[in-house]
């Protein structure tokens, strides 16, 4: 009875890895995966140079890997063993609380911090000491901010990193943004923050830049699409449901132009194509890019803000709009510190240097 049994599994294994291998070989190859945000290996062409140097077999395992049947059912089982049968607290960096996936942001890199500190140095002593008198710095607070250390999860010192941030740089007024924040205003998915939550923050920026805030009355929430998947998803590979993404309107915005630098060209605020794309976050203002300028032909054109930014403030600019005639965005992720002067305007425009902690922690890809 016992060798019938073994052999039946046995048999339900290898008819298992049969069909597998059947499927793996003749279903179409994926060009991307969404979860995951990448594009997926296809099969690699077989040249004798890649032969003998051994980047063919290696190229054909991540093909393998990448194209195996079933692979992100695979991943959530993972992902739902280590959580649920292991009790591990996170999968890949990524922990789940409150319904909100964060990840593991710990400890405080003093390396990062000072390297990040010493890009906005060199920027303001090269470009903004002698011709901006107004120039002003706030830290944006990832998800752990709200979530690790009450939950039990390391973390890093966020209140030493503000300090830091505040004493590296004393020529700009440190603007608290944490008093306007709370975890509801983050996408429960993905890193960012939710355009439709950060109209009192952009009034704490432009009170204490001195100009007219925004008021909440006048936008509509409008949303774009209901199934946003964000990047927390794919990596903790958990059944995650999807969630409404909205963008705000009013008449001021519609009225607005974006200029991309890199290409010449105009749009609108926000590019919907985008919403099809990898990330629908990049619907706010194109996604990365180098350098951009917002214009309000309904604003004081004599009033110009210069935002170094990352990502956070592309949900964050358009509401800022209100006080500005002109706002450049200027990521130095994607250009070079060395090559900013063509980009920013001669003199008196305010400045903001206005940074994520997930970016300080993890300075690397400033430039």
């Amino acid at each position: 009875m016992r060798k019938n049994i073994r052999n039946i599994g046995i048999c339900t294994v290898v008819a298992v890895w049969i069909l597998l291998t059947v499927i793996a070989w003749f279903h179409p190859a994926k060009s991307i995966s969404q979860s995951e945000r990448r594009p997926l290996q296809q099969m690699p062409e077989f040249s004798a140079d890649k032969f003998l140097d051994g980047s063919l077999a290696r190229d054909f395992e991540s093909y393998t890997l990448d194209q195996f049947p079933l692979r992100e059912d695979f991943r959530t089982l993972k992902a739902l063993y280590a959580y649920n049968v292991l009790q591990m607290k996170d999968n890949n960096g990524i922990y789940l609380e409150d319904g909100y996936a964060a990840k593991l942001e710990y400890p405080l890199n003093q390396a990062s911090i000072s390297n990040a500190l010493k890009k906005f140095n060199v920027i303001y002593h090269r470009y903004l000491k002698d011709h901006h008198d107004h120039i002003y710095v706030s830290v944006i607070p990832d998800k752990g901010y709200y979530l690790a250390s009450e939950n039990g999860y390391p973390t890093m010192d966020y209140e030493d990193l503000f300090r830091q941030v505040a004493e590296g740089m004393p020529w700009a007024q440190m603007i608290d943004i944490t008093g306007g924040l709370d975890i509801s205003h983050y996408y429960r998915t993905d890193t960012h923050w939710r355009q439709e939550k950060l109209v009192p923050v952009a009034r704490i920026l432009s009170r204490a830049m001195g100009v007219t805030p925004p008021e909440e009355g006048n936008f509509t929430a409008v949303p774009v699409t209901g199934a946003f998947y964000g990047v927390y998803h794919g990596q903790a590979a958990l059944p995650m449901g999807g969630e409404e993404l909205l963008v705000m309107e009013n008449a001021m915005l519609s009225a607005c132009r974006v200029y991309y630098w890199e290409t010449g060209e105009y749009k609108g605020i926000y590019d919907r194509e985008k919403l099809s794309g990898l990330d629908p976050y990049d619907v706010f203002l194109s996604g990365p890019q180098s350098v951009l300028t917002i214009e309000n032909p309904n604003a004081d054109p004599n009033r110009e803000l210069v935002i170094f930014r990352d990502s956070f403030a592309s949900a964050l600019a358009p509401l800022l709009t209100e006080g500005y005639g002109k706002i450049t965005l200027v990521d130095i992720r994607y250009v070079s510190s060395d090559l900013l002067e063509e980009y920013l305007p001669a003199q008196n425009a305010d400045v903001l240097f206005l940074y994520s902690t997930l970016i300080l922690n993890n300075s690397t890809t400033l430039k």
